[in-house]
């Protein structure tokens, strides 16, 4: 079933997340598991990546999702997904964000990168509203719609989630500019009235893909939202477009409205707060005028920030008062399970072993010799040596007695220490006895202990003699000779 147009996300939303971002990947899948929904990323797409998939954890499930190479992959294979979570570099999200234009099933486009040339933003937003696509960004955190579908890391914590009742939906259509101020208010909203039904991070950049009044026109249409509240800032006019909206009767439900940034009258100059777009370039501007604004336009404007709280939980109660809000049933929230290496490192779990052996141990995050985690012994470039120290007399050797184990190993590589003469002259030598004594040492070691091959070759060199063989002959003879013996092909 299709969503209403005034609806980005829901239970049903799914995702193509561009950028191999593990960490933000499993918040949403912990997210989608909280609130009870199927996982929402359909595929990854990692251009550099050489591997299908990535494992990921739904509850205590693994589950698997496809990693593809390009938007256009993605999509033709995933196409459930119409949003695209485009975590590329400010270098990069242009195109790809110009490629899932042409995809007919993207529909919403998140660009969490900050810095993009603005005549690039520019003209992202024009061709969205041209294709009747929505951008949310750039420099965005996200957005959220409690209880059906999760943004990244927007909202924080599991855990900051659940206190500022991101899990489920309230009542309250938000849209800021701050990601960061976004989480606050949220969690702000949840002690003063009954949580959020949508929220949405607009960007910090001066150019947004959608603006406040796109997303709270949208508000407007929704029936879950009963008043939104609108976070705004010093600098650029988009707050002016809310401002006649009021006016003219577009958005008939109550507003909040509140421009950060009014400690900047008290400044010599202009002032450059952290966003790109938070700096006032004229008077109508400033966080004072547009708080102005929207104060006479009818919107409701707290004194200051501190009493932005105070003015939530009176318009809830009013709406409460006249029946526009009921009362929520909340939700059994299940837990996220840890991660294994996680509970270990906080001491959470007591991990048996799966063998049990004197020298080494698999209890930790990995296997060690005899306490030398095997990371180390890579990492530090421990000999064989050392390793045979660890593993056979658990401890480390001294370098001495290392190097001359290593010695030890090299010189008996060649054919053994029982059986080779070569070995044995290489002993003599190194023992300092002279190149003849350690040459006779070598040679008296030749016999059947050697492998036979120089007995082998004399017998038949002597047959061939005693049978006057030519050599033509003799060679002719051992190739068809049925037991072609070992020791002559060695010879």
């Amino acid at each position: 079933m299709s969503r209403p147009d005034y609806l980005l996300f829901d239970k049903n939303t799914k995702a193509i997340f561009w950028n191999l971002n593990t960490n933000a990947i499993q918040r949403m899948l912990d997210y989608d598991y909280v609130v009870g929904r199927s996982p929402s990323i359909a595929a990854i797409v990692a251009p550099t990546s050489e591997r299908a998939f990535e494992k990921f954890f739904y509850g205590t499930k693994e589950i698997i999702i496809p990693v593809y190479k390009s938007t256009t992959e993605a999509a033709k294979f995933h196409p459930e997904a119409d949003v695209l979570l485009n975590f590329a570099s400010f270098r990069t999200a242009y195109p790809v964000t110009l490629e899932a234009f042409e995809i007919p099933t993207i529909r919403t486009i998140i660009i969490t990168a900050e810095g993009i040339p603005e005549r690039y933003a520019r003209d992202m937003r024009i061709k969205a509203k041209q294709l009747g696509k929505w951008i949310i960004g750039p420099a965005t955190v996200g957005g959220i719609a409690p209880g059906a579908f999760r943004i990244a890391n927007t909202g924080g914590t599991i855990e900051n989630i659940i206190a500022s009742k991101l899990h489920r939906p309230g009542s309250v259509g938000l849209v800021t500019r701050s990601g960061g101020l976004f989480n606050e208010l949220s969690n702000i909203i949840a002690r003063n009235a009954d949580g959020v039904a949508e929220g949405i991070a607009i960007g910090g950049d001066r150019f947004p893909g959608s603006d406040f009044l796109d997303h709270m026109l949208r508000f407007e249409k929704n029936p879950q939202v009963k008043f939104m509240i609108l976070l705004g800032e010093v600098g650029g006019e988009l707050e002016y477009k809310v401002v006649e909206a009021v006016k003219n009767g577009l958005i008939t439900k109550p507003v909040i409205g509140w421009c950060i940034g009014t400690i900047s009258k008290f400044f010599g100059g202009e002032v450059q707060f952290g966003h790109a777009g938070a700096k006032a370039g004229a008077d109508r501007e400033t966080a004072d005028a547009k708080n102005k604004a929207m104060r006479e336009a009818g919107i409701h404007v707290p004194n200051n920030f501190n009493e932005l709280p105070h003015v939530i939980k009176g318009i809830y109660e009013m709406l409460r008062g006249e029946g526009k809000i009921q009362p929520i049933v909340e939700p059994e929230v299940p837990p996220i399970p840890e991660d294994l290496s996680k509970a270990i490192r906080e001491g959470k779990v007591r991990k048996p072993t799966n063998f049990i052996c004197t020298i080494s141990d698999d209890r930790g995050e990995e296997a060690t010799y005899c306490g030398v985690p095997i990371s180390e012994v890579i990492e530090k470039g421990l000999t064989i040596a050392d390793v045979i120290g660890l593993l056979w007399f658990k401890r480390k050797f001294p370098t001495w007695a290392s190097g001359f184990i290593d010695m030890v190993i090299r010189v008996v590589a060649d054919h053994g220490p029982a059986v080779a003469g070569a070995h044995n002259t290489k002993v003599t030598a190194r023992a300092g006895k002279d190149l003849m004594s350690s040459l006779a040492t070598g040679i008296l070691t030749i016999g059947p202990r050697f492998g036979g091959a120089i007995d082998g070759a004399a017998k038949y060199f002597k047959m061939a003699y005693e049978k006057n063989m030519s050599p033509h002959e003799f060679v002719e003879y051992m190739k068809n000779v049925e037991k072609n013996s070992y020791s002559w092909n060695r010879t």
